[in-house]
């Protein structure tokens, strides 16, 4: 397995709309592999395809709670959810990062509840309803694969100090990345 390098906010592979994935062969299944060695170094609870250059559509996560690890992948996600409460969002319970944003924390109000469908390495059927943190997951991965970084969500005063850290950072150009380091 490799870790593969995170490409970061201005890259153009993270701005527009990943392509389908057509079939889920060897290809596939080494970068979900890869794709879960890079996370897990990063560390990171997501991390979607165009994240580490490949324009396709499929993402990882995983969220560890004293319950259990869950994690897996999901091909060719579909996404209903309900919409977020309206109001300001809570900087200590709703902030969010990112690994092709880094060191950046943000608050930023999503939908508490969600229902992904796509289909896994074996070409099952994929079904997950969730609520909270890991609904978050899903929205914020989801994202990605539509061509939206979370920054781009952000209320116009976040989005402003984000844009400051862009300019500050001389991001906002193709191929820059970092490489996580395994631990």
């Amino acid at each position: 397995m490799t870790i593969l390098p995170i490409r970061i906010w201005g890259d153009p592979v993270l701005h527009r709309p990943a392509d389908s994935v057509d079939r889920v062969d060897s290809t596939i299944r080494d970068l979900v592999q890869d794709m879960y060695e890079t996370m897990d170094a990063a560390p990171g609870v997501g991390l979607a395809a165009p994240q580490v250059g490949v324009p396709l559509r499929l993402y990882t996560y995983t969220y560890e709670r004293k319950s259990g690890i869950w994690r897996g992948v999901v091909i060719n996600p579909t996404l209903w959810m309900l919409p977020p409460k309206p109001g300001m969002p809570d900087p200590e319970t709703e902030s969010e990062g990112c690994l092709s944003f880094p060191g950046e924390q943000y608050p930023l109000r999503r939908s508490g509840r969600v229902r992904v469908r796509g289909v896994d390495l074996e070409g099952n059927r994929v079904k997950i309803n969730v609520g909270g943190w890991r609904a978050r997951i899903m929205q914020h991965e989801f994202d990605h694969l539509d061509g939206i970084i979370y920054v781009d969500r952000l209320l116009p005063k976040y989005h402003r100090q984000a844009m400051k850290i862009v300019d500050a950072e001389g991001w906002g150009q193709p191929g820059l990345s970092w490489l996580p380091e395994k631990e």
